[in-house]
């Protein structure tokens, strides 16, 4: 078996080619502008994807829905997303990013906006599956375009700040789902959020494409030459990501921290709502709230702390954050759910929400850098398609069923701190497999 590589990049590295160097001063202030530009269009990404569960127990009523049904068409979002993304990775390829995300974006707001006219289960469930074929073109291709525009020595930091956008907008999303769907209908509130995604549409692009690994070593990780301008196949994509432990790892924990978080993120509100007493607009600000201030301060937090220990030579830093702050985010998660009271349910899930926010940045730098330039667009479409194949494109349908089979939503539930805990533990081996092989290298 091929070493683990570590996560930490090895301070011997070869120099940019010339090409990055030419290139690092025309891109500085191009690079400022596609992160802006990517990181609002991740913010609109998860209003319009939590919206829905914040107006959950409104369409029910009004679409005659049971609680499994209500749950199926995130899960049709998810599973149209997560099949498209390695569809609109070979795409891009062969057309701009700027023009496949731009379409993209365009789909899923009209898409989204769509949902306010459903009138049955059918209509809202095609609604919301297309949401997802717009949001594959966007999720997939962008954390490769920032990896392009910005050194290996910046990544970590560019993508924590593009991954802020996703605490942020799903705290609007819960937000302004409670707020409108109280005060004017559930209907309003998919029409409010989906409509202004089409002026991001038009803003990316006018955004310059970066030639793919432009700011690269030469040769690049992950057995492929950065060099090499024609795309892998997907049978070479695979055997160089078998290969490659870290990336299996980083993936493997994502899997189960995504179950988690979708489960929390559907059904957190209407758990609120029936089992603790809080009216809808108090479940949604309760979740935004905590959201915002936990999601942010982790996925800085965590940014940050990967970064530290990166500097002070701790092998394998990122996975090591991640595992340590998920481990606590289970525990924390144990006590949101069960601790009676408004304001230390609030305490409990704002510190839950801070540490597993903490994985946002690091994990994904993992990912980007653990390839070469080439390869990151498929690396990343196999990713999300793992992550949501086996994580929340399943977890609202399961706690869904057992809430009806038992009639108590808790119980489905307690799968969250669980599953959390189980990622937190897969981190962790990939962590130590990653230091052990940097000892023995």
């Amino acid at each position: 078996m091929s070493p683990m590589p570590s996560d930490q990049p090895p301070t011997s590295a070869a120099p940019p080619s010339p090409a990055a160097s030419a290139a690092l001063a025309p891109l500085a202030p191009a690079a400022t502008r596609t992160l802006l530009v990517l990181t609002a269009m991740n913010l609109l990404n998860y209003i319009d994807r939590y919206v829905p569960s914040a107006v959950k127990d409104l369409f029910k009523t009004d679409l005659g829905l049971t609680d499994a049904e209500t749950a199926w068409p995130l899960t049709a979002f998810v599973v149209v997303y997560m099949l498209a993304s390695p569809l609109f990775g070979a795409l891009s390829d062969r057309v701009p990013r700027r023009v496949v995300i731009a379409a993209g974006v365009a789909l899923w707001s009209l898409a989204t906006a769509a949902a306010a006219f459903a009138t049955g289960f059918w209509t809202f469930l095609f609604a919301r599956a297309l949401v997802g074929v717009g949001e594959a073109a966007y999720a997939t291709l962008s954390p490769a375009w920032i990896a392009d525009v910005y050194p290996e020595s910046r990544r970590n930091c560019a993508l924590t700040l593009f991954y802020v956008a996703i605490p942020l907008g799903a705290a609007l999303g819960f937000v302004l789902g409670g707020q409108l769907g109280q005060a004017y209908g559930w209907r309003v509130a998919f029409l409010a959020v989906g409509l202004p995604g089409l002026l991001a549409a038009l803003l990316v692009l006018r955004v310059p494409e970066a030639p793919r690994g432009g700011l690269d070593a030469p040769e690049g990780a992950g057995g492929l030459s950065t060099a090499r301008q024609e795309a892998p196949t997907w049978g070479e994509a695979l055997a160089v990501l078998r290969r490659t432990p870290i990336w299996c790892y980083a993936v493997g924990g994502y899997v189960l921290v995504t179950f988690a978080s979708g489960a929390l993120a559907d059904w957190t509100p209407t758990f609120l709502a029936r089992h603790r007493g809080l009216d809808l607009a108090s479940a949604g600000s309760l979740v935004g709230t905590a959201t915002v201030i936990g999601g942010l301060g982790g996925t800085l937090l965590g940014g940050w702390l990967g970064d530290l220990l990166r500097r002070r030579g701790v092998a394998s830093p990122y996975l090591l954050v991640s595992a340590v702050t998920m481990a606590g985010a289970a525990g924390l998660a144990v006590v949101a759910l069960w601790v009676p009271g408004k304001a230390a349910i609030w305490a409990a899930m704002t510190g839950a929400q801070l540490l597993l926010w903490c994985y946002n940045g690091p994990i994904n730098a993992v990912l980007v850098s653990s390839v070469a330039a080439r390869l990151r667009t498929r690396a990343f479409s196999l990713s999300i398609l793992a992550i949501h194949l086996f994580g929340d494109a399943i977890s609202p349908p399961i706690v869904g069923a057992i809430a009806d089979a038992t009639g108590s939503l808790g119980l489905g539930m307690a799968l969250v701190p669980l599953t959390l805990a189980a990622g937190a533990l897969v981190w962790a081996i990939g962590a130590r497999r990653a230091t052990s092989a940097a000892v023995a290298g």
